[in-house]
């Protein structure tokens, strides 16, 4: 979450305007008065860039020998951005690079009381902009970014003509890389790649400044337009002036109302999305018009996919553990109380414990349950959208399931320094046994249990802060307005989370389906 906010080759041009690494420059000068479609492209062919790279990192990813301005870094710089910060470091960093023009909102307001303005129910209004001037600071720019900016700062409704971004309409020329995810649970991401079958594919980043990567899915919420939720491009600037939504050619609202005529506000959800006359789920919609028009599933394919993406995340979660390990939160005492807010807080909970990230991992291994559910009742109804030509849709797909499942392992170092390892399917059955709470164990992290627990060093008042945060544990909602600053005896009493985790077993669903 937000509190302030590869190997692809780019083109010869874009590579030609990296400087001398000895005569390395940090400040920022101005050689265009405007963005130009080529470098609208050019800064897509960046983001595509990083998200090809295998880079883990904002800094390793500008330090890439696949970015063409790696070399004129200046030496000993180090390059962070939590998920709020991405998309305007990226935007700034090739901006500096290039000579191109930057300004961005430095402050919003809550539009009505907001205890947390990054959650407001409202959304914002823009406060004040900063635009940069020949001879800027580079560095101390990034830093004045980093400062500034917060997952609030995008929380603005679609009409709203003074962001930085406005709302494209949902078609393959207006959502292209370089493009912002926007989640009004407070996380941030960019799209960097659009695969054929319409799957969107992303680059985040997170408050320990690793970088990771994701599908476009259900972890991405919908929301009230005020929220400003779903995706963003920069507004262009005409004439030195932010240009006007009317201006924009590819500006729509059809994200926040639907394909038909547009509903007031507070019947938002009442719009529909409709495709060559089928009326769609919004996210079907949005892959379907990626597509091309078509929506096609290959259910073999994605099955492996999303186990693939999965395991992916579980390595992600991993370096964010032991970021809070190294940090040595798990030797301090356990607070009297959790953060006023456990999703959305500042400090050494904000760095280093995981609850957000925990609950967008458990959506996604839902929704692969889900999915496979899906696709085994459309090939049970002959659905012309499933690519399936086999005997065998279950047996395949848990043929796939299990084949991507074999190849993930997820290593950890338990308390007496041994080396210890847990397969995907041993990983799921925990999902909701893994803590996220930093001054725990790193055996209570990965949802240790018997034998495995033994090496935990955790005492009484730990051990009891655990069990009783199960509920939390089980949500799967980030709930960012609400209260939670709980003692023990609170979470003793049951106030918080739910009862029942959700079911996020496909293997088990499609083994039930073979009998």
């Amino acid at each position: 979450m937000a509190v302030r906010g590869k190997a692809i080759l780019l083109a010869a041009g874009l590579a030609l305007v990296a400087l001398n690494p000895a005569r390395a420059d940090t400040s920022y000068q101005i050689r265009s008065s405007g963005w130009s479609p080529a470098d609208e492209r050019g800064f897509g062919e960046f983001i595509t860039a990083i998200g090809r790279s295998g880079c883990r990192s904002v800094d390793a990813c500008l330090n890439s020998p696949t970015n063409p301005f790696a070399a004129n870094n200046p030496r000993g710089f180090v390059f962070r951005a939590d998920c709020a910060d991405l998309p305007y470091v990226l935007r700034f960093y090739y901006a500096w690079k290039r000579g191109l023009p930057f300004s961005w909102v430095s402050d919003v307001n809550p539009n009505g009381r907001a205890r947390d303005i990054r959650y407001t129910a409202g959304g914002n209004r823009v406060a004040a902009r900063r635009t940069l001037r020949p001879g800027a600071d580079a560095l101390r720019v990034l830093q004045e970014l980093r400062d500034s900016v917060s997952s609030a700062t995008y929380r603005l409704h679609p009409d709203m003509e003074y962001g930085d971004f406005y709302s494209p309409a949902l078609t393959q020329r207006a959502i292209h890389p370089g493009t912002v995810i926007y989640d009004p649970n407070g996380h941030l991401a960019l799209v960097f790649a659009i695969e054929a079958d319409g799957r969107i594919r992303y680059i985040d980043s997170h408050p320990d400044n690793s970088l990771t990567r994701g599908f476009y899915d259900l972890r991405f919420v919908r929301a009230s337009p005020g929220m400003g939720a779903g995706f963003k491009n920069w507004r262009p600037v005409r004439d030195g002036r932010l240009a006007r939504n009317s201006e924009i050619a590819d500006f729509s609202t059809a994200q926040y109302f639907g394909t038909g005529p547009r509903p007031v506000d507070s019947d938002w959800k009442s719009g529909r999305f409709v495709l060559n006359g089928q009326a769609l789920d919004y996210y079907d919609y949005v892959r379907a018009a990626l597509s091309g028009g078509k929506l096609k599933f290959d259910p073999v394919q994605e099955v492996a996919d999303m186990v693939k993406s999965n395991c992916d995340d579980l390595h992600y979660r991993a370096d964010a553990v032991v970021a809070g390990l190294e940090a040595g939160l798990q030797n301090r005492p356990q607070p009297e109380r959790l953060p006023p807010n456990i999703y959305g807080t500042e400090g050494a909970w904000e760095d280093f414990s995981t609850p957000s990230r925990d609950a967008r991992l458990k959506v996604a291994f839902g929704n692969l349950r889900d999915e496979a559910q899906r696709f085994v009742e459309m090939g049970r109804a002959g659905d012309a959208r499933l690519l399936y030509r086999g005997r065998d849709l279950v047996g395949n797909m848990l043929a796939a399931y299990d084949g991507a499942a074999r190849a993930c392992r997820i290593d950890y170092v338990n308390s007496d320094g041994r080396m210890l390892s847990l397969d995907y399917e041993v990983a799921r059955t925990r999902l909701f046994a893994m803590s996220f709470d930093p001054y725990q164990c790193v055996e209570r992290r990965w949802g240790a249990s018997g034998g495995e627990l033994a090496s935990c060093r955790d005492g009484g008042t730990k051990r009891a802060w655990y069990e009783a945060e199960q509920r939390l544990r089980n949500q799967t909602d980030r709930t960012y307005e609400a209260r939670m600053d709980f003692s023990l005896d609170d979470l003793r009493a049951g106030r918080g989370g739910v009862a029942n985790a959700p079911d996020t077993d496909a293997r088990r669903y499609l083994l039930a389906q073979r009998r």
